[in-house]
């Protein structure tokens, strides 16, 4: 790319940030001193703008570079991801989104502690919040970093490094100032450009193809080394034993850790009433499906017309696909209108992990601030200084992400958030569930839900392939490798739930009746709903 148009694409990048920063501005002069309007927006959403942000929210650099990537790489095998993502929010509109939106305030620990003894629950229930939300993060950090290195020529370590730092910069920008109606805004923004311009890359690959989608399978399949086994399972998950497993325990993590994201769950106290996120939820299941379909056509179609050697050279987990497709659509490096596509394509995936980044930010801070810093204080919080917190919990997450990104910055992006949702619904999911079901739930049984499911899950994928042991590894050098699996949800998840039953069963706690049956009669029909 030459000099004129990489300076095309830093001016795409530098207008969205400029257009994000405005918001943040304009937003910021509103009261933000509010814990309702910084935490929900003052929860003056519309069903639909929600429904948008929601997918912003959703359709991170996983979904855009990470899932295009592991489809262009791995054919069959890579359409896992995006079957999974979207299967769970199926999840999501029977089991969480009316129940949160109507026994919540701000976070998934408002929901639990409603009817337990609130300062061990909301302790444990931030703690794997704020686990979840960093490791969520860390797999934006690497996306902004592949696609920035490659917009400026190259895959050095210190364009990356330094685009890391800029990202976490700008996300504590956006939340410490603009707080949940600023991000909402970004998110929806984002959410368009981003649909927009799938669908334009969408109709070009079929059209490169004359709209024959066989043809464009047979040369995907042929470019892609492995012939037809390309489009038949098994290609990643096939070989042996471990690797099936392997694939279980994906999909258990990817259907079920939806409803356990505290950026997701959040995102439904931003609106009025119970019937408000629900019509939010189908709103972004629509927008959701639609873009996991187009995948598919960018995936092969990456591979088909760019071609599996090219797409390993530039970045072996396969995150610049999609700019690297964009290139070749619009004429080649060595022209304008090529140059133009990859610098629209780019700053679309760029927008994408700024507005991720700032909702993930805003969930995590939100649970240090409302639910671990109330809960350690001797005295009440203030709803002010409560506020407060957010904005200093908001920069020093932003700096353990910023960390935490550096180190993984070779990983693929799908897969480090297929472990983030590993987290969730072995810690998270859990305990919202038996909260919301379970008559006899008590606190002892919710906290051993969360640690039972959060600790081992942790320490499962500290001795994985992912840490140590594998040329691909965040530590090639050394080996500490004893599970052989790649995302542990398979064994943390199971042990989440059973840990609640025992804290349960063995806890002298009676439990509170009248508090189930206040949280269930809420719960449905949304009676004493904030």
């Amino acid at each position: 790319m030459t000099g004129n148009h990489q300076l095309l694409a830093l001016v795409l990048f530098s207008a969205f940030v400029a257009v994000t920063l405005g918001i943040t501005t304009w937003v910021s002069r509103s009261k933000q001193g509010s814990a309702e309007e910084f935490y929900a927006g003052g929860r003056l959403f519309t069903p639909l703008e929600n429904g948008f942000a929601i997918s912003g929210d959703y359709l991170s650099a996983a979904s855009f570079l990470g899932v295009t990537g592991l489809i262009a790489l791995y054919g069959y095998d890579g359409l896992l991801y995006g079957v999974g993502f979207l299967v769970a929010w199926l999840v999501v509109l029977f089991l969480a989104a009316e129940l949160v939106r109507n026994c919540g305030r701000f976070t998934l620990a408002d929901v639990v502690a409603a009817r337990m003894t609130e300062r061990p629950v909301r302790i444990a229930t931030g703690t794997s919040s704020v686990t979840v939300s960093v490791m969520y993060l860390v797999a934006q950090m690497v996306g902004a970093g592949s696609l920035v290195a490659l917009l400026l020529g190259g895959s050095g370590g210190a364009a990356q490094a330094w685009t890391v730092i800029g990202v976490g910069a700008l996300m504590v920008i956006y939340v410490s100032l603009g707080g949940m109606r600023a991000t909402t805004w970004i998110q929806i923004v984002k959410a368009v450009l981003m649909l927009v311009g799938t669908i334009v890359m969408t109709v070009l690959v079929l059209l490169r193809f004359h709209g024959d989608v066989n043809q464009l399978l047979l040369t995907a399949a042929e470019r892609s080394g492995h012939g037809s086994s390309f489009l038949a399972p098994g290609l990643k998950y096939g070989g042996d034993w471990t690797s099936r497993i392997d694939f279980i325990s994906l999909g258990l993590a990817l259907v079920l850790g939806t409803a356990g994201l505290p950026h997701i769950l959040s995102r439904f106290y931003t609106v009025p009433t119970a019937r408000a996120a629900r019509r939010s939820t189908v709103w972004s299941i629509g927008l959701i499906g639609s873009f996991y379909l187009m995948t598919i056509v960018l995936g092969f179609g990456a591979t088909a017309v760019v071609g599996a050697d090219a797409l390993r050279r530039s970045n072996a987990a396969g995150n610049t696909a999609i700019p690297l497709l964009a290139l070749d659509l619009g004429g080649g490096a060595s022209s304008t209108g090529g140059t133009v596509l990859f610098a629209v394509v780019a700053a679309v995936a760029f927008a994408t992990i700024l507005a991720v980044v700032a909702g993930i930010t805003l969930a995590s801070s939100a649970s240090v601030a409302h639910d671990l810093y109330a809960s350690l204080r001797r005295t009440p919080s203030t709803p002010r200084g409560e506020v407060a917190v957010a904005r200093v919990a908001a920069a020093v997450i932003g700096i353990v992400a910023i960390a935490l990104g550096l180190l993984a910055r070779n990983l693929n992006v799908a897969f480090l958030v297929g472990l983030a949702f590993a987290v969730a619904a072995s810690a998270n999911l859990p305990t919202l569930l038996y909260s919301l079901f379970w008559r006899n739930f008590t606190t002892r049984g919710a906290v051993w839900a969360v640690y039972g499911g959060l600790i081992p899950a942790v320490i499962l994928v500290l001795l994985s392939p992912v840490v140590s042991g594998s040329p691909g590894s965040l530590f090639p050098g050394v080996d500490f490798q004893y599970f052989p699996l790649q995302n542990p949800g398979i064994v943390s998840i199971p042990l989440g739930f059973l840990s609640g039953w025992l804290g349960t069963v063995t806890s002298d706690e009676v439990p509170d009746e009248a508090k189930f049956a206040e949280t269930e009669v809420r719960s449905l029909t949304g009676a004493g709903a904030v």
